[in-house]
Formats: C-alpha cells, structure tokens, sequence
C-alpha cells in the first residue's frame, strides 16, 4: 500500500522515515498514547481506519488491538504545521496502553498544578510534601 504523493510530500520524516503519531481520545481529548507511523503505515491507517503504526522493537507494522481486542476506530488524522508530528483522533474500545492503563499518560506525574515535582527518577508517584 503506498501513501498519496500529495500527503508523503508533507511529511518530514526522522533519520529512520518515521513520524510521530499522538493518538488522542476522538471525544474527551485525553492523549492516549504516542506511536511511530512511516508512510505505509499512515496509508493503511487512512484507507482502513484502524489505527496502524510501526514497531521500532520489532521492525514490523502492528494495528492497535489486533491481539488485545482494545481496538481504534481512527475519526480524524491531523499533520501539524511543520509536518513533522501527526494527530490521530480515535475512538478507543478498552484501554490504549499495554498495561491495561485507559492512557499512557496516566501513571507518572512528573508536574502537577499545584505541587512541585511529584516523582524521583523512579516513576512511582510520591505523596505531596506539603500534604
């Protein structure tokens, strides 16, 4: 599958010809998660709908919820204005990280308004010390 001439000449690519995909919530806006796609996995992504991307562990093309069955039914794909970063609005069925976690982003608060920094190096989240 090969993408639009149109579309793959906006994109700027990083040494590997990838490009980073922020996969956002279609309807709260929660950043679910963050992806690498090369120009065949955002062809296959806009022509099925399936969120698609490439696996730099290992070297292959993997669609969201393949195995799991915590699919991405894809609404929207955005390209920034550089075009170096894209959005992917999804409808996500069960969690989108790997750990069962609704988001990626929900375990390690490094800043939170209202505290000062929250976590050491470690990532496990520590009381306030004002609390």
């Amino acid at each position: 599958m090969s993408l639009d001439p149109t579309i793959a000449a906006l994109l700027k690519r990083n040494p590997e010809k990838l490009v980073p995909a922020v996969v956002q919530d279609a309807v709260s806006r929660e950043v679910l998660m963050l992806a690498w796609m090369d120009d065949e996995a955002l062809a296959r992504t806009l022509s099925t709908r399936r969120g698609t991307y490439w696996s730099r562990s290992r070297q292959q093309y993997w669609v969201k919820g393949e195995t799991s069955g915590h699919t991405q039914h894809v609404r929207e794909v955005r390209l920034d204005c550089d075009g170096d970063t894209l959005l992917v609005l999804v409808q996500q069925t069960g969690p989108a990280c790997h750990t069962g976690a609704v988001s990626c982003f929900t375990d390690r608060v490094l800043l939170a308004e209202g505290a000062g920094v929250a976590e050491g190096a470690s990532g496990i989240n520590r009381e306030r010390a004002d609390a």
